[in-house]
C-alpha cells in the first residue's frame, strides 16, 4: 500500500465483539480479522469484506437476499 493511499475497510464505528458468536456487531469481522486488518493485502481485505453480509446475518439468524431464509 502506498503511504496516502487508503486501505478498503467494512467498519462502521459500531465496535462490539459478540461472545456468543465471535463477530463485531457493527462490520461481521472476527477479533483476529480487525487486529490483523492492516496486515493484510488490498485482494484479501476485499475477500474478506465480500463474505461479511452474509457471515453476520448467519449469525444473528437473519435471512438475506442471498438465501432468502433464515438457518
Amino acid at each position: 500500500m502506498k503511504p496516502m493511499e487508503r486501505m478498503s475497510t467494512p467498519c462502521v464505528n459500531f465496535c462490539w465483539i459478540d461472545p456468543g458468536h465471535g463477530l463485531c456487531e457493527g462490520c461481521g469481522r472476527t477479533r483476529d480479522e480487525v487486529a490483523r486488518w492492516y496486515l493484510l493485502g488490498e485482494p484479501e481485505r476485499l475477500a474478506v469484506m465480500a463474505r461479511l453480509k452474509e457471515r453476520l446475518a448467519r449469525a444473528l439468524d437473519k435471512p438475506t437476499p442471498a438465501t432468502g431464509a433464515a438457518r
